[in-house]
């Protein structure tokens, strides 16, 4: 049986079209052909995708949106005062006290902290405040159809919103996100909703828009399936006193020791196993570069966020998290 969601956008496109054509904004794309066979390969009800589809709008907010992220366009000295503030370390700890059983009950079955649980849902959203004012759809269409760099990870995207939102019966046009078509509290993409997405309280819906709880255990569950490990280092900061930039060019995921890091040049300030896989950091500090080795976990991180000074922040914001409710 339809759901009142599904039976209403047929209702509509009934209404302003008597046969099933494309009138919308993106209707004379070749690729919504192809869409549309995927998606209802997956189950979704043709004519609601395309009532859905034909009120999708171009954005061209969206295209200067992503032309100019702030990883792309700032030194870390400046990136990190947009994250690494009082307040929202302060709005983290009062975020942590609020949901202290659902932060201890994911952390303690998942191995994954409470303070960088925290720190991913303050970095994202302010703890849920900020969770972008885009509809959904016309985020994911507008960089589908019109910004080919990269369309093909964003028209997946648009699919798996598509059967998202199909299955879970939700209104897709009142789902709100980012420019990029990230959502909730966690700014989940709808591909990761579909992989990571957790129903915490047992109520039938990961509802990671408006429950916490839900929001709390999806974070979680990505970063264990993303391979954190618990208890162990995330990163080190380290001196640095060879020449070679090559070092800093192998990308993030760790393929050097930190024993043979210690061999180019590389003292951890604190005592680190010399087997643990690291990759060496730099970056332009306030002071001066900055080293750092970053371990598995450190990598885990960029999974949520392909960036070094995102991961970072998030380390940092964790770590004053912590100091100050311990404080408190």
């Amino acid at each position: 049986m339809a759901s009142p969601v599904h039976v209403f956008f047929l209702m509509v496109f009934a209404m302003v079209s008597p046969s099933i054509s494309f009138a919308g904004e993106y209707s004379e794309r070749t690729e919504v052909e192809q869409i549309l066979a995927n998606v209802v390969e997956q189950g979704v009800d043709r004519d609601w995708a395309v009532a859905l589809l034909n009120q999708a709008e171009r954005q061209q907010s969206i295209l200067d949106a992503i032309s100019r992220p702030a990883e792309k366009t700032k030194p870390w000295y400046d990136y990190r005062k947009i994250f690494l503030t009082d307040k929202r370390a302060q709005e983290g700890v009062a975020f942590a006290k609020q949901y202290a059983d659902t932060l201890t009950n994911v952390s303690t079955s998942t191995g994954v902290p409470e303070s960088v649980i925290t720190a991913i849902i303050g970095v994202e959203t302010f703890y849920g405040r900020i969770t972008g004012s885009y509809r959904v759809i016309d985020a994911l269409a507008t960089l589908a159809f019109d910004y080919p760099k990269r369309s093909p990870f964003f028209t997946r995207e648009l699919e798996n919103f598509l059967i998202l939102a199909y299955e879970s019966g939700k209104d897709p046009l009142a789902l709100k996100g980012s420019y990029a078509g990230a959502m909730g509290y966690g700014q989940f993409m709808p591909s990761s909703y579909r992989a990571y997405a957790i129903d915490h309280d047992g109520d039938g819906v990961a509802d990671i828009w408006g429950n916490a709880e839900d929001a709390i255990a999806s974070v979680a569950n990505y970063f264990v399936r993303h391979g954190w490990q618990p208890g162990a280092l995330v990163v080190v900061p380290a001196n640095y006193d060879g020449a070679s930039s090559e070092l800093f060019e192998g990308g993030l995921k760790p393929t050097m020791t930190v024993g043979e890091l210690a061999e180019q040049g590389f003292a951890p300030h604190t005592a680190t196993d010399v087997s643990m896989a690291a990759t060496p950091l730099r970056l332009q500090g306030n002071e001066g570069l900055e080293y750092w080795l970053c371990l598995e976990n450190f990598y885990v991180i960029t999974r949520y966020n392909h960036s070094a000074m995102y991961a970072l922040s998030v380390w940092q914001l964790s770590q004053e998290i912590e100091s100050l409710a311990a404080d408190g």
